[in-house]
């Protein structure tokens, strides 16, 4: 038996992650039948959910979904999908940014993220706030590249973050562990400790627990 999930970022940090790979019936077979299905009984709802935001998006200019390279199971490079949240410069915008701001600079180093960043559009708050950025991501659960429930996706700059091989053993997922421990305020290593820590409590039972947690923490809308 598997015990709680999520744990608080002074236990998380503190647990000592030994590299391995999961086994047992639900990490092997049982987790990726669930995302299939999963996946595919959600589609009816969300496709009607996303058109309208694609048209919106759509009207700034530019493509209305993003992707980027991040890193999967087996370090092995795959293309994420979200909604655009930000301008289309957004990499040359942040890089100014943070050129001009120390501050900025300062917390960006320690989270990887800017809780008044520049680069989101006005319909970008509202898709960050509620997750619904992340959709397109179900696609990347249906090709097999990520999983409704993991560690967090890597960007390829990020590499040199993340400590030990445990990070490569799992699919990324849409959610994890600290997405509904410590949401926005936790540091990069505290992510970095929930999600190691989220390997080693890997069960159907997490996972329905960290789903669950999801829904809720959406629905607060606090997301950034």
């Amino acid at each position: 038996m598997h015990d709680l999930v999520v744990l608080s970022a002074d236990s998380a940090l503190s647990h000592k992650v030994k590299e391995r790979s999961p086994a047992g019936f639900y990490a092997s077979f049982g987790k990726r039948l669930f995302d299939i299905c999963a996946v595919l009984c959600a589609a009816p709802i969300v496709l009607p959910i996303l058109l309208p935001f694609l048209l919106l998006i759509a009207r700034d200019g530019g493509n209305p979904f993003y992707s980027q390279l991040r890193l999967g199971r087996s370090g092995k490079p795959y293309r994420i999908w979200k909604l655009r949240s930000m301008v289309v410069d957004a990499d040359q915008k942040l890089n100014t940014y943070l050129e001009s701001s120390p501050e900025a600079k300062a917390e960006w180093d320690e989270t990887q993220k800017l809780k008044n960043d520049p680069r989101i559009t006005k319909v970008g708050h509202l898709i960050r706030k509620t997750s619904l950025d992340e959709l397109p991501q179900l696609w990347n659960v249906l090709t097999g590249e990520m999983s409704l429930v993991g560690p967090r996706p890597i960007m390829v700059s990020q590499k040199e973050l993340y400590p030990g091989k445990d990070y490569y053993a799992l699919r990324p997922g849409i959610t994890g562990a600290w997405q509904v421990s410590a949401r926005n305020e936790c540091t990069f290593a505290d992510r970095a400790a929930y999600d190691g820590q989220y390997l080693h409590n890997l069960s159907a039972r997490t996972d329905a627990v960290i789903l669950a947690k999801t829904v809720v923490v959406v629905c607060k809308a606090t997301g950034h």
